[in-house]
């Protein structure tokens, strides 16, 4: 199932939250050899986890981090414009796009994990009214989107091969969702219900994103 939940939420769900982040430590730093930071406890953070990001988690059928994503308004300090500015014509800042970023799978977990967490993204586009995703995101992750059904505009990029580095832009239709879910396993229906029940049938984020 889809969880959506904000970084000061996430201590009432203390299996999710240290299994996330210390998947995202296995995936960006020792698989993937990533220059990121790894605390004492072997979890993956970084600035932007410390702004009350909200994150999508798929929680396993036991309870733990199936994979998640995490999501902050480019109104603020967001990853693609203060260290990617130079794959993009000027900084990217609107209400109305969200930046997506440490899209992250837990292992052994299958492709309908990716589907889904970018089905939860969808329910954040239509529930909040937002019109875009923006990412940076490497070759792997770009196979994983088009698998999934969910290839973005790209604005920029750099790089060869498995280095390189991209920097995209999201929309996502009524089409686009059926695809998504159809990949996901997840009815449309199911998929709102989740939604509804982390934010209600009159959904506002928590954080700021006023221009």
């Amino acid at each position: 199932m889809l969880r959506y939940l904000y970084a000061d939420q996430l201590v009432d769900f203390p299996r999710l939250s240290d299994e996330m982040f210390t998947h995202r430590a296995e995936q960006f730093h020792n698989r993937l050899g990533w220059d990121v930071s790894v605390d004492a406890r072997g979890h993956e953070r970084d600035e932007y986890d410390d702004l009350n990001p909200l994150y999508v988690i798929w929680e396993t059928p036991e309870g733990g981090h199936g994979g998640s994503t995490r999501f902050l308004p480019t109104t603020g300090p967001v990853m693609v414009n203060d260290h990617f500015g130079n794959l993009i014509s000027a900084p990217i800042k609107s209400p109305l796009i969200w930046e997506c970023t440490r899209f992250c799978m837990a292992p052994n977990q299958g492709p309908h994990v990716a589907a889904a967490l970018m089905l939860g993204g969808g329910e954040l586009m239509k529930g909040f009214g937002v019109e875009h995703f923006v990412g940076v995101f490497d070759a792997r992750m770009a196979r994983i989107y088009s698998r999934v059904g969910s290839s973005p505009e790209i604005l920029g990029s750099m790089g060869e091969g498995r280095g390189r580095i991209s920097v995209g832009l999201w929309e996502f239709d009524e089409q686009a969702q059926l695809r998504v879910a159809q990949r996901a396993g997840v009815s449309p229906a199911q998929s709102r219900a989740w939604f509804e029940r982390a934010f209600g049938t009159s959904a506002t984020p928590e954080f700021a994103v006023s221009a």
